[in-house]
């Protein structure tokens, strides 16, 4: 019977190493598996990124042309009301012109 027993727990030990085996290639398994993982991760942490740089980016690109086109347009205001201010300006000094001259004259005159 001790033959038996022995040769009962001789199995169960082999079978142990097996499972051990087993454990430890799954075990390798895990671990390559968790760096794929990582690797992917990272990967699609990159992509990712620079999708969200393009979005970005594209988008400031908007902001910044809506901005000068706003400049410009209020920059053609002011130079349209600038030569309108000058045209009046111009318009008075015309107009008064001679009263001008004969202020001037007269003050040279009393002097």
């Amino acid at each position: 019977m001790t033959q038996v027993a022995e040769s009962k727990v001789t199995e169960v030990i082999k079978t142990l190493n097996v499972l051990e085996g087993d454990l430890d290639s799954l075990t390798g398994k895990v671990v390559d598996m968790k760096k794929q993982l990582n690797v992917k991760t990272l990967s699609e942490i990159d992509t990712l990124l620079e999708k969200t740089r393009e979005m970005a980016t594209k988008e400031a690109e908007v902001i910044i042309n809506a901005a000068k086109e706003k400049a410009n347009s209020e920059s053609a205001k002011i130079a349209q009301e600038g030569d309108s201010k000058l045209a009046e300006i111009e318009s008075n000094t015309n107009a008064n012109f001679d009263d001008m001259v004969k202020y001037v004259v007269s003050t040279i005159l009393k002097a």
